[in-house]
């Protein structure tokens, strides 16, 4: 497969219409079809349900464009890391990011950094820590923050100091919304929403106790926008970290006993970096972090 050719498969995929997609390219309708055509029989699979105005993907179309898209992603990236070697510190760092009280942090890293080198860009992708990781393997991210429980063991890291609190998001018209901190007996008669994370899921159960398997889970969740909206409109409390985030109509609450997170900044341990990403790591690993005196965002261990 060659990439010029993926990239004509992904604009078709995303305009449904093989006319549509051969203007955007500055391509003949039959030569893009014809290289469509030539792209099925290299993989043994139709990859689209055709008909005379749109065509529709089918399951292996689906799976390509994800995979293609994946691909497209790595060959730019790397074009952008060789062409940033060429002159004054420049380029793109890509990072991912779960929702966490570190990102303040890491906001703060990157706003520093780019004092200094204005022409470094940051690419930020929000997710969940597996999801983080996945894409941190395949080459897509430079770096990911993730919060805990995670496995570390193939990354060279900085571990935050600061640790996320974890809490409930209810209504403020719910009765708990009257107390200081929730137990989890307050919890086990009030639909609940959690994270989608079978590891984070594992943390919570440790805190429930006994109480965790007559607990009422209305859904789970990976970002907490979301979530917010499902509480606002009387889906559930959701249970999540204390993000500093005021969201009309709703009250975080702490639990009881305390439960915390913490938060790594990761990198692939056996991967070179390229200058820009170097340069930001050893920042973040020089630079002393305070917020305007108001609270400091130090490194207490680094692993390589």
């Amino acid at each position: 497969m060659e990439l010029r050719v993926l990239r004509y498969f992904l604009a078709v995929a995303r305009e449904e219409n093989i006319t549509k997609a051969a203007a955007l390219l500055h391509l003949t309708q039959p030569t893009l079809s014809r290289q469509l055509m030539q792209l099925e029989e290299e993989l043994g699979v139709q990859l689209f349900h055709r008909s005379r105005y749109h065509i529709v993907l089918t399951d292996e179309g689906m799976l390509l464009r994800r995979r293609a898209q994946e691909l497209v992603d790595l060959a730019d990236k790397t074009a952008r890391e060789f062409a940033a070697r060429e002159t004054e510190l420049m380029g793109e760092i890509t990072i991912g990011a779960g929702e966490t009280r570190s990102m303040t942090f890491l906001s703060q890293a990157i706003r520093t950094f780019r004092e200094r080198y204005p022409k470094v860009t940051f690419r930020i992708f929000s997710a969940n820590a597996d999801d983080v990781k996945e894409r941190l393997d395949m080459g897509l991210l430079d770096m990911g923050l993730l919060t805990e429980p995670v496995d570390v063991g193939k990354y060279a890291f900085c571990r935050m100091r600061e640790k996320d609190r974890w809490g409930v998001l209810v209504r403020t018209d719910s009765p708990l919304a009257e107390l200081e901190a929730v137990t989890p007996q307050d919890l086990e008669s009030v639909p609940l929403l959690v994270s989608g994370r079978e590891s984070v899921q594992r943390e919570l159960a440790s805190w429930f106790g006994d109480g965790w398997d007559r607990l009422q889970i209305a859904a789970t969740f990976n970002l907490i926008l979301n979530a917010a909206n499902m509480v606002r409109c009387g889906v559930g409390a959701a249970l999540g970290f204390d993000l500093n985030l005021a969201f009309d109509g709703l009250r975080f609450l702490p639990l009881s006993p305390p439960m915390e997170t913490g938060t790594v900044l990761v990198w692939k341990k056996d991967q070179a970096l390229t200058p820009v990403v170097e340069a930001f790591r050893q920042h973040i690993k020089d630079v002393p972090w305070a917020s305007e005196g108001k609270e400091t965002f130090d490194i207490v261990k680094e692993s390589f």
